[in-house]
């Protein structure tokens, strides 16, 4: 069996079967086998909820989520600090207004986005719209909206949010966004914060975005930020990038700029998919605050992943059992449309049987029912050989970046989404369908010259 550990560099790393800390696994998710050896989510039985609302369907435990969030928050007590959810990871309402009422602030990247944080309760004055594509409607919406600060990626964009201000006559609190030049240890795909790509206003462009500043009296510099990547398990980029941030302020004032009220840091700290060690809000606490707290400004972080990643399963039906070509496969219900993340960056995500396991393990090819060969879920993946059509899996750290980057390629209408908490559950969202699909289509479009 070819052994691959998860993250790390290139395309496929990941896929296959790494060391795995099953029982860690299950902690994380709050999950646990009752006296049937069934599996469940804080005391819900998971069958019984697939039963009920059918599969494919994404389940996320609030009590994990309070977890995660607790943990970051109490472990940088002793600075003041804001936590902004990083709303790309999860957008679903009943997660949005879970981390609002926990006191989280929200980090945005789309108006879509900003939309959905004042539906579930956000203040606007608690919403940080970060991004490298603004448009010019988002940048007047976000203007208008009065948010927190809008982080520019860009001294184009810094100057044309500066137009807005002057149009709409009102001051704008802006911060900058720029590339720390920061290398990490993650996928290509997902590392943010090297010189040379989208994300950031480049360092060396600090004194262009002070000139523009200078000339757009409208804006008022209240943050500067940086992001060093995502699925980051070692402190070492996170200190390196709080140190970028206080050679910016410094520069910064240096100019005569004294409205910068705090430093943010972004997101990226890692989970557990696999066997890996993640970085604990203590230890990143440890690495950060010793870099920052001698600035006398307030920390701001935009964790996603961390706070919702192992909160969530997607739970998938067996169809079929076949074998072909000398290999065995799982064909499920659910597949590169629910969960995009094994076929796109070749991340691992560990699969159990919600029945008690039955038989000794073999390698299976879990794949799903869309028509490309890269529609799978794992690949080589040792599983009980009990497993038969009709069974129900659960595919771990689904929480994060699953629902929100899936897809309806196929004409397949996205799963429902459910909310598990103190031993009950609630649908989220229900299931689409495929009359929802065709909204705002027209077979007999009116034509025009």
């Amino acid at each position: 069996m070819r052994q691959s550990e998860p993250g790390g560099g290139g395309l496929g790393e990941g896929v296959l079967t790494p060391v795995v800390d099953r029982a860690a696994l299950l902690a994380d998710a709050g999950l646990a086998r009752d006296g049937a050896g069934r599996l469940r989510l804080d005391g819900v039985d998971l069958e019984t909820l697939a039963g009920a609302v059918g599969t494919p369907v994404f389940v996320y435990g609030a009590a994990v989520i309070r977890r995660q969030y607790r943990a970051f928050d109490e472990a940088l007590a002793g600075v003041p600090h804001r936590v902004h959810f990083a709303v790309k990871a999860n957008g679903n309402l009943a997660v949005l207004a879970l981390l609002r009422s926990l006191g989280a602030g929200a980090d945005i990247v789309s108006a879509g986005e900003l939309a959905r944080c004042l539906a579930a309760g956000f203040p606007a004055d608690r919403i940080v719209f970060s991004g490298v594509g603004k448009t010019g409607a988002e940048l007047e919406a976000a203007a208008a909206a009065g948010l927190a600060s809008i982080n520019v990626e860009s001294v184009e964009e810094l100057d044309a949010l500066g137009a807005v201000a002057e149009r709409l006559g009102r001051e704008v609190r802006v911060g900058i966004r720029f590339n720390p030049d920061v290398t990490t240890d993650t996928h290509p795909y997902i590392s943010t914060g090297k010189y040379g790509i989208k994300f950031g206003v480049p360092a060396d462009q600090a004194a262009e975005a002070i000139a523009v500043l200078a000339r757009r009296p409208g804006l008022r510099l209240v943050t500067l930020a940086v992001h060093v990547g995502s699925q980051i398990l070692d402190a070492s980029p996170f200190r390196a990038g709080a140190a970028r941030l206080v050679e910016l302020l410094s520069q910064v004032r240096t100019a005569g700029i004294e409205t910068v009220r705090s430093l943010d840091l972004g997101g990226g700290v890692g989970i557990r998919y696999g066997g890996e060690l993640p970085l604990s809000p203590a230890a990143y606490a440890e690495a950060i605050v010793p870099v920052l707290a001698p600035a006398g400004l307030e920390v701001h972080l935009e964790p996603g992943r961390f706070l919702v990643g192992n909160a969530g399963v997607l739970l998938a039906r067996v169809l079929y059992r076949k074998h072909s070509g000398g290999k065995d496969f799982l064909v499920l219900d659910a597949g590169m449309t629910e969960l995009g993340r094994p076929s796109r960056y070749g991340a691992y995500h560990d699969i159990v049987p919600v029945a008690p396991p039955r038989g000794a393990e073999t390698p299976f090819d879990v794949v799903g029912p869309v028509c490309e060969t890269g529609d799978f879920l794992a690949l080589e993946r040792p599983l009980p050989d009990g497993i038969a059509p009709g069974h129900l899996l659960a595919i771990l750290g689904a929480g994060a970046y699953g629902f929100v980057m899936g897809s309806t390629y196929n004409a397949r209408p996205r799963p429902p989404e459910v909310l598990v908490d103190g031993g009950r559950w609630g649908l989220a969202r229900r299931r689409e369908t495929a009359e929802e699909l065709m909204t705002g289509e027209d077979p007999d479009p009116v034509m025009t010259a």
